[in-house]
């Protein structure tokens, strides 16, 4: 397959037809939190006492509690919270576990557990303990008292990761936006700031009845919050608009939309480079793809298609991220196909693939729009364990396993995109006039051309087209040359 409009583009590499160093230098830039007071200052500036959580992740110690399932399964989680810490820019220092029917309502890990932590934290000199789950703004408060040191959960760390990760001015609106919906049930005052009031007192302005303890500093806080965050759905909005106008181009052009979808660090860019050469940047980080990339391409028949290279998912996806990046993610249901990558070196991949499954259909749900197709793609066969591909294998019908750094598979997955495509187009034969060139053209780039011959009245053409382009050129059909 080859793309078109690239190798100029910056970022492109011959060493490794999967890897773009495409904006790699200015995201790793990115990677550590730590701010200088004047950091602190602005904040202040804007009129919140409000802890924005845009945190300082250095020495940090991960906690789970494990509620089901095996202990294989409890440590893989925590290791994709160890991956999600070390992409936040902070070093994990400690990691421990609870087992518990379900987590404490008061500290999340029950009192004596929320010993056994604190001692690990002075012990370790950590500043900060992520816990891998929701906690709510009991638990949160009850947490740092006990330990001293911040306290998030896996909700903010991954909203943190997409603060940084965000380059576009979509996509930043789209990140604050969720960090607003998250942090507006858990504003916080630090000390008098949480009784302080903005009202009057006897004989001010206010008048009779008016008068009395006021608005208090955090209910100020919450409104300016909820200000904020009508300005930004209606920006949002307004990209959306323009995200849409996109969309229709594309669709009257006619050129199959092939969707690259999947789990968080799963390889999804790194198989669209090996697709189509395209230099999208490739990390080994979770969330290195924010802001959708599309490249136009050709496959080995000759059909010109576009791919669309989209953000990650993850278990346990915020709902207020998926809210926010709902008009990127309809990307995938305007797609004609979707290719849904899996990670199979991922020592459990059925659940990557019940997690991506379950977003996608929240997105259904709420649009009402009916799911593409799907063809299903493992990849990194080559430091996948054995066992799993073959547990894979077995469980799992219509599968194409390949590998993107090796290029392993690449071959197969091009021709099952093409025998899908083409199941999707019209077998027509057309007669062109000569004076059309224009025409010919196009049914080289959206269609399929078997045959081509020319007469005297013009070229015949045996060609398969989408529907939409059959039908608008159904008065060039040859006479007694029909599908």
């Amino acid at each position: 397959m080859t793309q078109q409009e690239w190798p100029g583009e910056p970022g492109w590499s011959e060493e490794d037809p999967t890897v773009g160093e495409l904006d790699l230098e200015a995201r790793t830039s990115l990677r550590r939190l730590s701010r200088g007071v004047s950091d602190y200052t602005d904040e202040q500036a804007e009129g919140y006492d409000v802890e924005y959580r845009k945190l300082r992740l250095e020495r940090v110690v991960l906690v789970g509690v494990w509620t089901q399932g095996s202990l294989a399964q409890i440590e893989a989680s925590l290791e994709e919270l160890r991956a999600l810490a070390d992409t936040a820019g902070s070093e994990v220092v400690d990691v421990l576990y609870q087992r518990r029917d379900k987590p404490d309502s008061g500290t999340y890990i029950g009192r004596g557990k929320v010993e056994e932590l604190r001692a690990v934290v002075r012990e370790t000199g950590a500043d900060t303990v992520i816990c891998d789950g929701e906690l709510s703004p009991g638990q949160m408060i009850a947490l740092e008292k006990a330990l001293d040191v911040k306290v998030i959960d896996r909700t903010m760390l991954i909203l943190d990761i997409f603060a940084q990760h965000a380059k576009s001015k979509e996509g930043k609106a789209q990140v604050a936006l969720a960090q607003m919906e998250y942090l507006i049930t858990r504003v916080r005052g630090w000390g008098g700031a949480l009784s302080r009031q903005a009202g009057g007192r006897a004989g001010s302005n206010g008048g009779v009845g008016l008068r009395g303890p006021g608005e208090t500093k955090i209910e100020a806080d919450r409104r300016r919050l909820r200000a904020d965050m009508a300005r930004l759905r209606k920006e949002i909005s307004g990209m959306k608009t323009s995200r849409d106008v996109q969309r229709e181009r594309r669709d009257s052009a006619a050129i199959a939309q092939v969707a690259i979808a999947g789990y968080t660090n799963a390889g999804k860019s790194s198989l669209i480079n090996a697709l189509t050469g395209a230099g999208v940047l490739v990390e080994d980080a979770l969330f290195a793809t924010l802001d959708p990339t599309t490249r136009r391409a050709k496959l080995r028949d000759g059909r010109a298609v576009v791919f669309t290279d989209t953000v990650g998912f993850v278990r346990h996806l915020p709902t207020q991220l998926v809210e926010s990046f709902r008009s990127t993610l309809e990307e995938v249901l305007a797609a004609d196909v979707v290719l849904h990558v899996v990670d199979g070196s991922d020592p459990f991949p059925l659940e990557q693939i019940a997690a991506v499954n379950s977003v996608i259909g929240d997105i259904v749900a709420e649009t009402g729009r009916p799911a593409p197709p799907e063809i299903l793609v493992v990849n990194k066969v080559d430091a996948a364990d054995p066992i799993v591909l073959a547990e894979l294998r077995h469980r799992l019908d219509d599968v194409v396993f390949v590998s993107a750094r090796t290029g392993e598979g690449i071959a197969e997955l091009e021709a099952r995109l093409e025998l899908f495509l083409n199941s999707l187009d019209q077998h027509v034969r057309l007669l062109i006039p000569f004076t059309r060139g224009d025409l010919i053209s196009r049914l080289h780039e959206v269609g399929t051309v078997t045959h081509e011959e020319y007469g005297a009245a013009g070229t015949v053409v045996d060609v398969r087209l989408p529907a939409v382009v059959a039908a608008e050129l159904a008065d060039f059909r040859a006479e007694g040359l029909g599908a």
